[in-house]
């Protein structure tokens, strides 16, 4: 089990659906407790090109856990199994 992972969130401005998912791990984070960053893809050209419209996007370092929406399941999963 990973202890205290830290997530980030790939978002942008404007983005419902980033909302939603910051939202929903917010919530999650009361329960699991880890770290979240969060990082508007505009402010950086090559997270910009990387990600696009593909967005929300939740990551633990280079590994992608899921995007557009908020899978509980597949951050259990990260947590428990790395």
């Amino acid at each position: 089990m990973i202890v205290n992972p830290t997530l980030t969130l790939y978002t942008r401005v404007g983005c419902h659906l980033c909302d939603e998912m910051k939202q929903q791990l917010e919530q999650f984070q009361k329960q699991y407790g880890f770290s979240m960053n969060v990082v508007d893809i505009d402010a950086d050209s090559y997270i910009k090109l990387r990600y696009g419209e593909r967005v929300p996007v939740l990551a633990a370092g280079d590994r992608e856990i899921c995007h557009y929406h908020f899978n509980k399941d597949l951050v259990l999963e990260y947590f428990n199994n790395g």
